[in-house]
C-alpha cells in the first residue's frame, strides 16, 4: 500500500476491497454491500432504492439537501448467444472495448457462481497483414474450454448471464492507483472518504447531505435520473473521472489540457450552475486546493446531467477525476488527485449555508 498521511489503513483496505468487487450495471449489488459497510459508521441512516442505488444521509430530518453523487456500476458484457461448438458471443453491458479484449480472462457470473473463461483471437501467425482487422463486438468470442452449447450449458452459462474482468488493484509507482472500475467506483470511495471526515472532524451540518452511490450511469444516467425523483435535492455535487489528456494519442485541442497529478477537474458546462461552481473554486482557493478546468458542451456525460434537469432544475456541479486509459482493465488515477477531489468536496460542504439559494437573479 502507498504511504500517505491522509488515507487511513482503513480507507485503503475498503478502497481496495471495493474495486475488487465486481459491480457491473444492473448488478451492482455485491459492491453496494461493501460501500454501505463502510459509510454506515458516519452517517445518520442508510437507504436504497428499487434497482440498488445506496445513500447515507446526515441529518435526515432536515428540508434543505444536498447529495454528494457518484455511480457505482461497471461496464461489462452479456452472454449474448451459444455457437453449436461452446463458443460464447456477447453484446455489450455499457460502453465496454472489443479492441481490449483478446487474450483477456473473464469472469461469467452464473447462479452456480463465476465460471471462468478468456477472450479467444486468431493468431499473429495466422492473420493476413494488410487484412487484419481490429476485433469487433460481432468477431470476439469466449471460450470456456468445452466444446458444445450443452457442455456450456452444463456449467450454468446461459443467454443473459454478465460477463466481467477479473483483474484487480495495484498500486504503481507510489504514486497511481490502477484498476478496472476506477470509473467510477473511485468516486464512491471518495464521497465515503468525505463522510468520514465529517464525522471524524464533528464538523456541525445543519442541512441534510446525502452520500449517494447510484446504478446504471454507464447506461444512460439511469440511476441518478430514478434516485433525484426520490431525493428530490435542493443542491447536487457530482464526481466522476475525465480523461488525462497527457498521454500519447490525446488530442488537446478537442478533449482539453488535463493531466493526472495536477488536481480535480471542475467542470464548465451549461448543466452546471455556475454561481454552485463559484462556491467550489472559492472553496478551492481559500484551502489552497490545486484544481483544473475542463469545458463540456451539450452534455457533461455524467450524471450531473440527471440531476441539473430533473425536479424542475436542481443546482448542480461537477468535480472529476484525471484518468487514464478509461473503460481498460488499467485505468490509473493518482492518488494526490484522489486527495484532492475529496478534500474539495469536504470544503465545499462546509462552505455551503442551510437553505442557501444559488439563483442569479
Amino acid at each position: 500500500m502507498p504511504k500517505s498521511k491522509f488515507f487511513s489503513k482503513n480507507s485503503m483496505n475498503f478502497l481496495e476491497n471495493y474495486l475488487n468487487t465486481s459491480s457491473p450495471t444492473g448488478y451492482e449489488s455485491e459492491g453496494q454491500k461493501v460501500w454501505v459497510d463502510y459509510v454506515k459508521p458516519y452517517v445518520d441512516e442508510i437507504r436504497s432504492d428499487n434497482y440498488g442505488t445506496a445513500y447515507g444521509i446526515i441529518n435526515p430530518d432536515a428540508k434543505y439537501k444536498v447529495i454528494l453523487e457518484a455511480h457505482a456500476d461497471e461496464i461489462s458484457w452479456y452472454v449474448n448467444y451459444i455457437s453449436s461448438d461452446g463458443m460464447i458471443y456477447v453484446i455489450r453491458n455499457g460502453g465496454s472495448d472489443a479492441v481490449i479484449a483478446p487474450s483477456k480472462r473473464v469472469n461469467i457470473h452464473t447462479k452456480n457462481g463465476i465460471v471462468k473463461g478468456v477472450f479467444g483471437w486468431p493468431a499473429i501467425h495466422v492473420r493476413v497483414g494488410d487484412k487484419d482487422e481490429l476485433p469487433k463486438i460481432d468477431t470476439i468470442w469466449i471460450d470456456c474450454g468445452v466444446s458444445s452449447k450443452e457442455e456450456v450449458e452444463k456449467l450454468g452459462i446461459h443467454v443473459g448471464c454478465v460477463i466481467t474482468y477479473p483483474d484487480e488493484f495495484m498500486v504503481l509507482n507510489e504514486n497511481y492507483f490502477v484498476c478496472r472500475a476506477l470509473d467510477n467506483r473511485v468516486g464512491g470511495f471518495m464521497i465515503a472518504e468525505v463522510a468520514r471526515l465529517l464525522f471524524e472532524n464533528k464538523d456541525k451540518i445543519d442541512f441534510g447531505v446525502y452520500f449517494t452511490n447510484s446504478v446504471q450511469e454507464e447506461v444512460g444516467l439511469r440511476g441518478a435520473e430514478m434516485i433525484t425523483k426520490t431525493i428530490r435535492p435542493d443542491v447536487a455535487i457530482v464526481t466522476d473521472v475525465t480523461h488525462d489528456t497527457s498521454t500519447p494519442k490525446m488530442n488537446k485541442m478537442k478533449e482539453g489540457e488535463i493531466k493526472c497529478g495536477d488536481g480535480p477537474v471542475v467542470f464548465y458546462a451549461p448543466a452546471v450552475q455556475n454561481n454552485l461552481r463559484d462556491l467550489i473554486i472559492d472553496a478551492a482557493d481559500k484551502k489552497k486546493i490545486p484544481f483544473q478546468r475542463a469545458a463540456s458542451s451539450r452534455v457533461t456525460g455524467t450524471d450531473t446531467d440527471a440531476f441539473a434537469y430533473s425536479n424542475g432544475g436542481v443546482p448542480s456541479a461537477l468535480i472529476s477525476l484525471p484518468l487514464r486509459y478509461m473503460h481498460t482493465t488499467v485505468e490509473m488515477v493518482h492518488k494526490n488527485d484522489v486527495e484532492n477531489t475529496i478534500k474539495l468536496m469536504y470544503e465545499t460542504v462546509k462552505k455551503i449555508k442551510n437553505n442557501q439559494d444559488f439563483k442569479y437573479f
